[in-house]
């Protein structure tokens, strides 16, 4: 063989080579901003939020459902999450440890957690007989996708679509119209536990999924959960905490995956995510700065570093009041009970009280 024709043999077989890698790197890219993109999935929608806002009447900041609450707040350090995990233990007969979101779904995981706190303080201050299940995020993210949207909840087409992704105001929209489904088995769907296939399906055919002609969404409104309100100051957020309401926040600011020695993550980046505030700490009190504990969705070995206290959820952050209060709250809900937005003594305070067992 000649020498030219030697190296043409090798420039093709160069050539190939570097079109299999380029095949398999486009692979590994597209891979790995799936599994990027899997751990996010909020929406904004400002117009929406605010032809929401206007549904909700007189009262549609908690400055104004809450103005008790507002009024008798003294600025007691909160931990809500103590209550979760007391709950969770009564219930299932385990600590609470939070799970992982599968796909964009994140809108549905802090609706769930803000619900199931707002649950566990309610049962702890007697209003519920007994300990209560977990929310199911499917029927919540669909209904965030479909039926808060006015499009049908009859399950007949996809009219979702199939590209992950919802509003903060959907999901408490959804919740305000039409209610909670719990984790637990239904005629229609075992819903024991969580499917990312499923919240996909759900949430391109909404809460009940494909061919459901509703029944799901009636499910729902056996537990209506009426009072949801906006949250947009830091007076807001910190009094909701302290009487005991969880508020959901959707923005676009993210934060570093490891913790200081407070237990602070600073922010950095970009998450258009959705997440929930379960506890405060002021500085008033001691701390280093004011503080607002965040309840994550990607299980409970995302971030590490310090827990303080060390009772706090693995995979939750303190996050610093200056990025909270200006970036944070441009959809963001407190979730109350059946008495809408009272001021409660829950006495959760004392953040160097000894951790429980």
């Amino acid at each position: 063989m000649s020498r030219s024709n030697r190296w043409s043999v090798g420039a093709v077989t160069f050539v190939i080579a570097m079109a299999i890698l380029g095949v398999l790197v486009e692979r590994a890219t597209r891979r790995t901003a799936d599994a990027i993109d899997a751990r996010f999935g909020y929406t904004p929608d400002p117009a929406g939020t605010r032809q929401f806002l206007d549904t909700l009447g007189d009262e549609k900041f908690f400055s104004q459902a809450g103005a008790e609450a507002m009024k008798e707040a003294k600025g007691v350090d909160t931990f809500l999450y103590r209550q979760l995990d007391a709950a969770h233990r009564a219930r299932y007969g385990k600590p609470f440890v939070v799970g992982r979101q599968l796909i964009g779904d994140c809108t549905s995981w802090g609706g769930m957690h803000a619900v199931a706190v707002a649950d566990a303080v309610s049962w702890s201050l007697g209003k519920l007989p007994e300990p209560p299940l977990l929310p199911a995020t499917e029927p919540l993210y669909g209904g965030a996708r479909v039926e808060a949207r006015g499009k049908p909840g009859d399950g007949a087409q996809p009219y979702g679509g199939f590209s992950d992704g919802a509003t903060g105001y959907g999901v408490a929209k959804f919740l305000r119209e039409f209610g909670v489904v719990y984790r637990q088995k239904y005629p229609t769907a075992d819903l024991t536990e969580y499917s990312g296939e499923r919240a996909k399906q759900w949430g391109a055919y909404g809460c009940g999924g494909q061919g459901d002609a509703g029944r799901m969404d009636a499910e729902a409104k056996k537990h209506p959960l009426r009072h949801v309100v906006a949250v947009q100051t830091w007076a807001e957020l910190a009094a909701a905490l302290e009487s005991g309401y969880p508020v959901t926040l959707a923005s676009s600011q993210g934060f570093q995956s490891v913790r200081n020695k407070d237990g602070i993550a600073e922010a950095s980046g970009t998450w258009m995510h959705q997440q929930v505030a379960i506890a405060i700490r002021h500085k008033k009190n001691g701390s280093p700065d004011d503080l607002v504990l965040i309840l994550n969705s990607w299980g409970p070995n995302w971030i590490g570093g310090p827990k303080v206290p060390a009772d706090m959820p693995d995979g939750s952050y303190w996050a610093r009041r200056s990025v909270v209060e200006t970036r944070m709250l441009e959809d963001a809900w407190a979730i109350g009970d059946t008495d809408g937005f009272k001021y409660r003594d829950i006495h959760n305070g004392n953040w160097l009280t000894p951790s429980p067992n």
